[in-house]
């Protein structure tokens, strides 16, 4: 089937990016979240893609608008998903709610319709029974600021059929990603399996009072001359994210550290700081220290 309608379901940081580069690229797109609080604050925050865009690479606001002509937006299930060619799924990371979400939709779309989820760390078996057609059923998974960290990890569950994971990868290359294929599953994908492991040594070092968060991003930044430390990227993804991400570790795995941790960043959701798109989390936006010329100087 040739994909045209597409469904982001889910409008926080990367659903919102996802959802904008998906009509930039010239597919029409609904936006689904809860409520009209949560739509409300999506179509702000695809607005707000607009300097970014023009910035980065070059589109004009006649670019821009374009895309934006190509979205609606709702808060109700059935109409979201109703015409969908395919689903994405970009919902908060925890099992019980992608579970439900699964299973209602399940009911709602249409029986073509793929679904795709951009869980950074949940595996497509996990869900693939949910979705009442698991050869229909693979992860997407996309890097923030999409129009720029252009990455598309794209993993089947063993019941994916090959055909449609074929159209997943040059749905991919249509909206503008490198296809990145994965021959079978893993927690993280490529990217997280690379990444994690760094945003947790960072946290352990700051949980543990090693040292504050700017060092620590200070000495990741000089040592390898990488743009960022850990924890800028984490403002980048979200301390929300990472908040949901560390729970779930922490009762699953009874990690009494994981549980500290999680309650320092529930500690910074509570007064306000929410990263990147809130213009605080472990630093302040738009000019944040790291980008200052002086952060590493002596």
């Amino acid at each position: 089937m040739a994909i045209k309608n597409v469904t982001v379901a889910g409008s926080g940081v990367l659903g919102s990016q996802i959802a904008y580069q998906t009509a930039y690229k010239g597919f029409k797109v609904v936006v689904y979240d809860i409520n009209e609080d949560a739509i409300n604050k999506a179509k702000d925050r695809i607005k707000n893609l607009r300097h970014m865009y023009k910035h980065d690479i070059a589109a004009t606001d006649a670019d821009f608008e374009a895309g934006l002509s190509r979205i609606s937006y709702t808060w109700d299930l059935a109409e979201a998903v109703k015409n969908a060619d395919l689903v994405i799924e970009a919902i908060p990371e925890r099992p019980d709610i992608k579970k439900d979400f699964y299973t209602k939709i399940a009911k709602l779309a249409p029986k073509d319709a793929i679904f795709t989820s951009n869980s950074s760390t949940l595996v497509p078996s996990m869900f693939m029974e949910d979705t009442g057609r698991p050869a229909q059923f693979l992860n997407m998974h996309f890097a923030n600021q999409v129009w720029l960290n252009n990455t598309a990890e794209i993993m089947g569950s063993p019941k994916t059929d090959p055909d449609i994971y074929k159209e997943i990868v040059q749905f991919a290359r249509d909206i503008g990603m490198i296809p990145i294929e994965l021959k079978k599953e893993q927690p993280g994908y490529i990217l997280n399996s690379l990444l994690i492991p760094l945003l947790s040594a960072g946290e352990g070092l700051w949980v543990k009072g090693v040292a504050d968060p700017q060092m620590i991003d200070k000495t990741w930044m000089a040592a390898t001359g990488a743009p960022m430390g850990p924890f800028a990227i984490l403002d980048v993804v979200g301390i929300r994210t990472a908040y949901n991400i560390t729970l779930a570790q922490a009762k699953n795995d009874k990690d009494p550290n994981a549980q500290v941790l999680a309650d320092k960043l529930k500690e910074l959701l509570d007064e306000g700081k929410l990263g990147m798109e809130a213009g605080e989390g472990f630093y302040h936006y738009p000019n944040p220290a790291y980008k200052d010329p002086n952060f590493l100087k002596i």
